[in-house]
């Protein structure tokens, strides 16, 4: 079979694309005929040797793909022949065929098609689990999204809708914010891009207070990090609950824990790769209402480019270099 692959570590030219045998077919495990695939951050970051897990090379990257079940190993009872599936590997999704535990896989709904199923699994679960079990976001409140345009961003943007937040989205180009209230989003605003300076920062803080009347954001949803963290947790809500997703900005902010005794607010760190494993069931629940959320109308995945298996290194550097306005598919 066909597979993009990680023979050295680097930047996304020096991907290759190479004939590899097929995956071996393992008990409790299914083989699947991969239809579309889709690119996430840590795509970036582990073809760099930047992730936190890191694996042997060589590998294929790509954490999600959906696809159709040609295979089916000794002892799994949930799934057939012909299923149509959706799954999340975390590794080797690029590639024609890939083997996934059947607790990794779900079956997607018939209206929904393999390119829109592709796009869900770590951004709406991401932002599922990160608005539902660790915010608790209430109907009413106000929900900031900076970084709002990319992947986790637009989820964050249709999910906080849904759940009957007012959302306001923050992102880096008149452009971006305007899909974002096509997406849902009540108000957004541009920030700055790049190193913000001590003004800008300023700025930005008064900015997210003005549009919440001076009260402050309930739930800053924060996939950027870098100089955008510490103004952000400055207008936040008294008992708010600021969640730090990732930093695609690049720097890791070092944050005065005095705000948060000011502020009366939580700083909650969201890492959902690891509460799947935790708490499998729960996870099967929020999937069931994304997929419920879907089929009403309330979500739509934003595929914003498409590329085929043999330029998928250039979907990587698509979403390396912040080009991306939604989720980024590699079809198969």
């Amino acid at each position: 079979m066909k597979a993009l692959q990680c023979v050295e570590l680097g930047m996304p030219d020096k991907l290759e694309v190479n004939e590899i045998p097929d995956p071996e077919l393992q008990s409790g495990h299914v083989m699947i005929e991969n239809k579309a695939a889709s690119v996430n951050f840590p795509d970036v970051l582990m073809i760099q040797g930047l992730y936190q897990f890191q694996p042997e090379l060589p590998f294929s990257p790509g954490g999600e793909s959906a696809g159709t079940i040609v295979e089916v190993g000794d002892g799994v009872e949930n799934f057939k022949v012909g299923d149509r599936v959706v799954a999340m590997l975390g590794l080797g999704a690029f590639a024609e065929k890939v083997v996934a535990h059947e607790n990794a896989v779900m079956k997607i709904p018939d209206s929904m098609d393999f390119e829109t199923a592709a796009a869900l699994p770590m951004t709406y679960g991401t932002s599922l689990y990160a608005l539902k079990q660790r915010a608790s976001l209430k109907e009413g409140e106000t929900l900031l999204v900076l970084g709002a345009a990319g992947g986790v961003g637009l989820a964050t943007v249709e999910l906080g809708k849904a759940m009957g937040a007012k959302v306001i989205a923050a992102a880096s180009t008149q452009e971006k914010v305007d899909m974002c209230i096509k997406h849902g989003a009540d108000e957004g605003f541009v920030y700055p891009s790049g190193d913000l300076t001590r003004d800008q920062q300023k700025e930005l803080s008064t900015k997210i207070k003005d549009l919440t009347g001076g009260a402050g954001a309930n739930v800053i949803y924060d996939p950027v990090g870098s100089g955008y963290s510490e103004p952000a947790l400055r207008a936040i809500a008294w008992e708010g609950r600021y969640l730090v997703i990732g930093f695609a900005a690049g720097d890791i902010p070092r944050i005065p824990l005095n705000l948060t005794l000011l502020k009366g607010c939580q700083i909650v760190g969201v890492f959902w790769g690891a509460w799947t494993g935790l708490d499998p069931a729960g996870n099967v629940a929020n999937f069931e209402e994304i997929f419920k959320l879907h089929v009403d109308g309330k979500i739509a995945p934003e595929v914003s480019d498409k590329f085929t298996l043999d330029n998928a290194s250039d979907a990587i550097a698509h979403l390396q270099n912040r080009k991306a306005k939604g989720k980024v598919i590699i079809q198969i």
